[in-house]
């Protein structure tokens, strides 16, 4: 549902009357990271749709259309959303700076531009808006400063950063990092022992490596971890801990947020009073005292409460 309007996949649906872009008609945008500019990851549900009939496009560099038509053609999960991303922004990257030796850095500083590494310990780096860097290597590091980019790495012992805002740092490597400090961003990480990093706004930090730690400090931010024996963190107001792995903990500690576990994990929630101060937390493990598996809750009065989604 967007602004009031149910879709369903499958489906097509037409707008009647005028197509103007941020005004009237069916909306999407070229380029899936655009999307966190609108619509925060944490909380909403992607789509990959088909534009057509009467089209008005948005000014001013961003790649949203507005259109008389639209066909709803898949629901897409977010990991799926960012590979979409990273391959829309190096399929259109204007100058792409390559190394595959060891020990070695591409550096690519332009807007729809790439860089891209896959020797060990070396260096991916792009400043460029839209704009992509990768590496492959071991012991590297992938860093992208520019908004609406990805930062992307799959080797062990690596690190994936991204300072801009509607960005992606992910990893797939094990003992490794993916950091974002921008809004409405996304750091996702799938290897084992591996840390998963979000500051920004309306933001999602992610993890489905075991032994692993996500953390979110943003407000309206989600902190999620699959992995066995990991962490769920989240910090800001009006945020969700999630975690659904084996022996694991959902953590919650900004105002008004939510926690949710699977059986035999630990969740814990805090509740403040309207100046700020904590005045009730609360420590308990799924399954024990009428804490029900995968159900969100937070704290009311010193109780934990259920929060329909």
């Amino acid at each position: 549902m967007c602004r009031g309007f149910q879709y369903e996949v499958g489906k097509t649906y037409t707008h009647k009357g005028a197509v103007e872009a941020c005004s009237v008609g069916f909306h999407a945008c070229e380029s899936p990271l655009n999307v966190f500019a609108y619509y925060a990851p944490a909380s909403s549900k992607f789509a990959l749709v088909q534009l057509s009939g009467k089209t008005d496009r948005e000014k001013g560099g961003d790649t949203k259309i507005a259109a008389a038509k639209i066909t709803i053609q898949a629901e897409i999960s977010l990991p799926d959303l960012i590979k979409k991303g990273v391959d829309w922004i190096v399929s259109r990257a204007k100058e792409v700076d390559t190394t595959t030796g060891d020990y070695s850095a591409a550096t690519n500083a332009g807007h729809y531009s790439a860089a891209t590494s896959t020797g060990y310990y070396s260096a991916a780096t792009n400043a460029g808006d839209y704009s992509a860097a990768t590496n492959t290597g071991y012991c590297s590091a992938a860093t992208n400063a520019g908004d609406y980019s990805a930062a992307t790495n799959a080797g062990d012992y690596s690190a994936a950063t991204n300072t801009g805002s509607y960005s992606v740092a992910t990893n797939t490597g094990s003992h490794s990092a993916a950091t974002n400090t921008g809004i409405y961003s996304v750091a996702t990480t799938t290897g084992i022992y591996s840390v998963a990093t979000n500051t920004g706004s309306y933001s999602a930090a992610t993890n489905t490596g075991s032994y692993s730690v996500a953390t979110n400090t943003g407000s309206y931010s989600a902190a999620t971890n699959t992995g066995s024996y990991s962490v769920a963190t989240n910090t800001g107001i009006y945020s969700v801990a999630t975690n659904t792995g084996e022996s694991a903990h959902a953590i919650s500690t900004g105002h008004l947020g939510k926690a949710a576990a699977a059986i035999g994990c630990g969740i814990y929630l805090a509740e403040y009073n309207n100046d700020g101060d904590l005045i009730h937390n609360l420590a308990g493990i799924i399954g024990k005292n009428g804490l029900e598996p995968d159900t969100f809750y937070t704290l009311v009065d010193g109780e934990p409460k259920e929060v329909i989604q």
